[in-house]
């Protein structure tokens, strides 16, 4: 049985309709930040053991972008929330 993620849109669904686009964690340096500050923002990524929060888009069903929270290891799902409504504070 393929692994499922609750969309809040549209229910469960296959994990093969979702993309993974990257870490929810991160944060934009300021723009008068220095150049190392710039460099490391967009060429360093940590690989996180464990529970994380990232980006999925549902690229097969409502294309809406959503933050997942899951183990990296176990890819045991813990949360799932639309992302314009965590950028927009609503959640945390």
């Amino acid at each position: 049985m393929a692994s499922l993620i609750t969309c809040p849109h549209c229910g469960r669904r296959p994990m093969e309709e979702f993309t993974i686009r990257g870490d929810a964690t991160l944060r934009r340096p300021d723009p008068n930040a220095s150049e190392k500050d710039w460099t490391d923002y967009v060429f360093l990524r940590d690989n996180p053991m464990g529970r994380h929060k990232e980006f999925w888009h549902h690229q097969m069903g409502c294309r809406r972008w959503l933050v997942v929270e899951r183990d990296t290891v176990t890819h045991t799902v813990f949360s799932v929330e639309d992302a314009a409504m965590v950028v927009a504070g609503e959640k945390a």
